[in-house]
This record gives structure tokens, sequence and C-alpha cells, in this order.
């Protein structure tokens, strides 16, 4: 009977010692392949974050929408080649330095600046580097640096009180930092975000990206030196940039700044322009109108 319960003990031992060794494999799998996973996120953001299309030096721009433009450059002192299409509106008012999205180059966004030449605005509207004729190596300072140098541009043909700087998306990232060092009549945002921490943590929250992300695009740092008027649109149902970004940025503006959020319950990412609303406020806005107000939420 000791003899039994000798064999049996002994079972049990090898029984637990065969869970914990599988229990620890599986772990080291998990810590093995969780590592995998943010080393792959740390080589390969650039490919998440900047969908580049680059087009070939000689390539010619051709638009529906028939508004006149012309092809301009600027050579960063790193020997990058920066590229822009200037858009122009007969009589113009002002300029909108106009900081696209993530995706694409300035054969697809191109086409919106229509919505802004018809209502009396040049358009100056640049490449990142990488996209389309914009050539240079990427880093986030150097696309801050590649913004100021276009604000330069803008501001050495028109005075301040004349350009609005627009950003789109990831355009935002750029577009908020100009403002914040510079004095243009407005910023206008559209589906922006506070920063990019926001945007990686809602498609996958499990990874540490404060320590991963080598473009964080801090909106909510800038935009506390911001003092000019900041209008932001953004709708509800954005599954790229979340709408809780969008109004963490919000919070952050200065309360002696002037400030106004135009929400759309029903918006997504990149259909705002759909709503009348959007397209009836946005003129408005840039006009310097009065905007009725508006529920936000």
């Amino acid at each position: 009977m000791h003899g039994a319960k000798i064999v049996a003990l002994g079972e049990v031992a090898r029984y637990l010692c065969a869970m914990w060794l599988a229990l620890g494999s599986l772990l080291a799998l998990v810590v093995v392949g969780y590592a995998l996973l943010a080393a792959f996120y740390w080589l390969f953001q650039e490919r998440f974050i900047f969908i580049r299309f680059p087009l070939r030096d000689g390539y010619r721009f051709k638009f529906k929408h028939g508004v006149p433009f012309t092809e301009e450059y600027l050579d960063a002192p790193d020997g990058a080649r920066l590229h822009a299409l200037r858009f122009k509106a007969e009589g113009a008012r002002g300029l909108i330095l106009y900081f696209h999205g993530n995706t694409g180059s300035l054969r697809r966004w191109g086409r919106y600046a229509e919505r802004f030449t018809n209502i009396g605005f040049d358009v100056l509207m640049p490449d990142h580097r990488g996209y389309g004729k914009s050539r240079g190596k990427l880093t986030e300072h150097a696309l801050l640096d590649d913004a100021q140098r276009w604000y330069d541009r803008a501001r050495a043909e028109r005075p301040e009180a004349e350009i609005i700087v627009y950003g789109r998306s990831l355009g935002s990232g750029l577009a908020t930092p100009v403002a914040a060092s510079n004095t243009p009549r407005m910023l206008v945002l559209e589906t922006p975000f506070a920063n990019l921490y926001d945007v990686a943590t809602h498609y996958l929250p499990v990874l540490p990206y404060r320590l991963l992300l080598r473009f964080p695009f801090r909106n909510d740092k800038a935009m506390a030196r911001v003092r000019v008027p900041v209008f932001i649109f953004h709708g509800q149902h954005d599954t790229v940039v979340p709408y809780a970004s969008a109004l963490k940025l919000y919070a952050s503006i200065p309360s002696d700044v002037h400030r106004e959020l135009f929400s759309f319950p029903r918006g997504h990412h990149s259909d705002l322009a759909r709503f009348v609303r959007f397209n009836r406020t946005m003129r408005r806005v840039l006009l310097g109108e009065a905007v009725p107000a508006q529920r936000v939420g």
C-alpha cells in the first residue's frame, strides 16, 4: 500500500512537471511571438503609416476640374527635392496651404483643389517626401521642416492674414505644428488626430507604441502653442482616426483661442464632403462668415 502511494505521487509529480513544461513552452512562444510582432512593426511602420505612390519626374498631371495649376519645387538642406502643385483662382482672396493625407499622391489629392478655388482661394498643395514627385528620406523631423518651408514660400508671396493652413488626416500632423510656429489666418483640420499613438492603438492595442513609434506626430503638444482660430471637422463613425482622438485634440486647444468642432454623427473618414452641412460650413469658415451653432456629438 505504501509503495502504491509513492507510485501515485510520482505520477502526479510527473504530470505536474509536464504541465509546467507545456505552460512554460507556451509562454515562451507567446513572448517570442510578441517580440517578433513588435520588431516587425518597428521595421515596417513606414509602410503602414505612409502609403506612397511615387510618380516619375516627367509625369503630367491632368484633372477633370480644369482649374489652372503650376508645378513648384523646393530643395531641402539634406538634398531632398520637394514638389507641390499650385492651383489658381481668379482674383484670389487668399491662399490655402493644404497638407494631404497618408494615401496617394497629388495625382489623387489634386482633385480636391476645386472646392477651394471655386470660392476664391489659391491652393498650394505639397506632396510629402516619397509621394508623387517629392524625393527624400522620411523622418518626422524632415517632414515638419518641409512643411515649414512650404509655409515660408507662401508667406513670401502673401501676408499671413491671407494664408489658411489646412490639414487632412495625416496632414494634420504637419498643419498643426506649422500653425503653432506661425500666425496664419486660421487652422482648419479635417479628420485629425491628437497623436499617432491613438491611431495605432485603435488598430492593434497590444503593442508598446510609445517605445516603437518613430512618427508620433504629437498634435496635442503642438496645439498647446497655437494662437490662431482652429476649426475641426470629424465624423463620429471614423474607423481610421477615432473620433475620441479628435475630441482629445480639441480639448488641447488653449482656452483663450477661438475653436470650433463640427461633428458629423454619420460621417466616416473620407466621406465628409458628401454632407451638405460640411460643405456649407466649410465655405462659411473659410470666407469668415458667421457659422450657425452646431451640435457637437
